[in-house]
C-alpha cells in the first residue's frame, strides 16, 4: 500500500507541474502579446477602407496563419457593445493556483526534506509551513499598501521600492529555508504579487469601465492609472518569475550562500530584458546596450555562485567535530549499515578526489571514502547535482523508525525529537524490519536510473533507492 501511494503521490506532482507549465506558458503568452500589441499601435487612419470609427485611439493589421487581423483599441465603448467580450483572467488565476498545488505538494508536505534546514533555523514542519503561508500573504498586504501610497505618482521610485521589499524577503528566506526552496518562495510570492494584481484591481476596474460605459456614463480615470501600474508591475516581473519556477533544477543558482542576491540579479535582468522590447514594440527603436547590461548582470550571479561555494580543505574538514545533528544521525541504530551502502554507490562523487568528470569537489563536502566524514548529516540544504548532472537525487520519503513503518514520525506517538535520535534514514521501499526488508523498488523512488554506470543494484533496491542516502550529505 505504501508503494502504491508513494506512485500516485509523484504522478500527482508530475501532473500539477504540468499542468502550472501549461497555465504559465498562457498566461505568459496572452500578456506579452497584448503588451506588444498596446505598445504596437498605429493612430487610426480613418482614410482606409475598413477605417477607424468613432472613440478608436490606435489601430494595427496584423497576419497569422494565413489570415489577415484588423484590430482596434477603443478608448471608450464602441458604438455597438458586443454581445460577448472574452476576458483574459483564468490564465492568471490557473497558473497561480497550480503553483500554489504545487507549493503545498512538495515543499509543505515534503517540509523535512524540502523546505526545513535545521543548519539554519530550528523549526519545525508546522512552522516552517505557517511562515511560508503567512510571507505571501503578508508580503502581497506591504506591495499593496506602497502601491496606495502617494507613491503611485512616482512609479520609478514604487519599483525601487518594490525591488527593496523583493531584497528584503530573499534575504529573510535564507535566514530561514533551504536554499532551493528560498528561489521557489521568492518565486511564490512575486507570482503571488501579479495574481492579486489581476484578481483585485486589473479585472475588477476593468468591470467597473465596462458597467459605466453601458449604462452611458463617462468612466473615472483613476480605474485606469490603478490597473496601469499593476500591469506594468506585471510586465517587469514576469521574466524573474519563470527564472525562480525553473530554479530549483539548477543547484548553482540556489546553492550558493548568496542564492537571494543571485535572484535579486534576475530581477534586474528581468526588467533590462523587458526594457528592451517594451521599447521596441512602442517603435522607440533598438536599445542593445540593454543586453549589455543583461550580460554583465548575468556575468555577476555566475560570479556570486562559485564564491557562495565553500571550499573547505578534506583534512581540516575531516578533523573537524560533526555537528550535533550530525553526531545524532551518525549514532541513529543501522547507520553502519548505511555507511557500506553509501560508501558502494556515492563515493564516486563523493570523494576527496571526485572521479565523476565535471565534480570538482565532494558535493557539499561530503566524502564518504572514509567513514568519520559521514558524521557530516545535513537536512535540506544543497542538491548534489552540480550544474546540470542529474544524478544522486535526494530520498523522496523519509522513514523515521523502522520499527513503526511509518513514513513518518508524525502520528507514531513519537516526540520528534525522540524520532530523530533513533530513527534511521531509508528509502520508501523499506520495511518495518531490519534496513533493506521492506518490498523497495529501484524506479519511483529514484527517479533517475542510477550514477553512470555504477547502477544501484540490489543493494539500492533493496533500500528503495541508495542514492536517497546522499542526504546523508547535504
Amino acid at each position: 500500500m505504501a508503494v502504491f501511494w508513494t506512485i500516485l503521490w509523484e504522478w500527482a506532482g508530475l501532473a500539477v507541474r504540468w499542468l502550472h507549465i501549461v497555465t504559465a506558458i498562457a498566461w505568459i503568452g496572452s500578456s506579452f502579446y497584448f503588451i506588444a500589441l498596446d505598445l504596437g499601435l498605429r493612430p487610426p487612419s480613418g482614410g482606409r477602407k475598413g477605417g477607424s470609427g468613432e472613440g478608436v485611439s490606435g489601430e494595427a493589421w496584423q497576419v497569422h496563419g494565413g489570415g489577415f487581423y484588423f484590430i482596434r483599441k477603443y478608448m471608450v465603448s464602441p458604438a455597438e457593445m458586443p454581445a460577448e467580450l472574452t476576458w483574459f483572467k483564468w490564465e492568471s488565476y490557473a497558473t497561480w493556483l497550480s503553483g500554489a498545488a504545487l507549493l503545498v505538494l512538495v515543499y509543505w508536505l515534503g517540509a523535512e526534506l524540502y523546505l526545513v534546514d535545521p543548519s539554519k533555523a530550528d523549526l519545525t514542519p508546522l512552522a516552517a509551513v505557517a511562515i511560508s503561508a503567512a510571507s505571501l500573504g503578508i508580503g502581497w498586504l506591504v506591495y499593496d499598501r506602497l502601491c496606495k501610497s502617494g507613491l503611485a505618482t512616482r512609479p520609478t521610485l514604487l519599483m525601487l521600492l518594490l525591488f527593496g521589499l523583493l531584497l528584503a524577503m530573499g534575504w529573510g528566506y535564507n535566514q530561514l529555508f533551504t536554499g532551493r526552496a528560498v528561489l521557489l518562495h521568492l518565486g511564490a510570492f512575486t507570482a503571488t504579487i501579479m495574481t492579486a494584481n489581476v484578481f483585485f484591481f486589473i479585472i475588477p476596474n476593468q468591470k467597473i469601465v465596462v458597467a459605466d460605459l453601458l449604462a452611458g456614463q463617462v468612466p473615472a480615470a483613476k480605474y485606469g492609472r490603478i490597473a496601469k501600474l499593476r500591469s506594468l508591475h506585471n510586465n517587469y516581473l514576469t521574466l524573474p518569475v519563470v527564472f525562480l519556477m525553473m530554479s530549483n533544477h539548477f543547484p548553482l543558482a540556489f546553492a550558493s550562500e548568496w542564492n537571494w542576491l543571485i535572484a535579486e540579479l534576475v530581477f534586474l535582468m528581468g526588467v533590462s530584458i523587458r526594457h528592451f522590447f517594451n521599447t521596441h514594440h512602442a517603435h522607440g527603436g533598438l536599445l542593445w546596450w540593454t543586453w549589455g547590461v543583461t550580460a554583465a548582470l548575468f556575468a555577476a550571479a555566475v560570479w556570486l555562485s562559485s564564491s557562495g561555494q565553500a571550499h573547505e580543505d578534506a583534512d581540516a574538514r575531516e578533523a573537524r567535530a560533526p555537528s550535533p545533528a550530525a553526531a545524532r544521525f551518525a549514532a541513529a541504530e543501522g547507520f553502519e549499515e548505511v555507511a557500506g551502502l553509501v560508501m558502494g554507490h556515492c563515493s564516486m562523487c563523493h570523494a576527496r578526489v571526485p572521479v565523476w568528470d565535471g565534480i570538482g569537489t565532494a558535493p557539499r563536502g561530503g566524502c564518504c571514502s572514509k567513514p568519520r566524514p559521514m558524521w557530516r548529516v545535513r537536512r535540506g540544504g544543497s542538491s548534489c547535482r552540480p550544474g546540470s548532472l542529474r544524478r544522486c537525487r535526494r530520498l523522496r520519503r523519509v522513514i523515521w523508525s523502522r520499527k513503526t513503518g511509518r513514513r513518518s514520525w508524525r502520528g507514531t506517538g513519537t516526540p520528534r525529537a525522540e524520532a530523530g535520535r533513533r530513527g534511521t534514514w531509508v528509502g520508501p521501499g523499506a520495511g518495518p524490519g531490519s534496513l533493506g526488508d521492506g518490498p523497495g523498488v529501484a524506479g519511483p523512488w529514484c527517479g533517475d536510473t542510477g550514477h553512470g554506470d555504477a547502477g544501484h543494484g540490489d543493494a539500492g533496491r533493496r533500500i528503495g533507492v541508495a542514492c536517497g542516502l546522499s542526504r546523508l550529505f547535504h
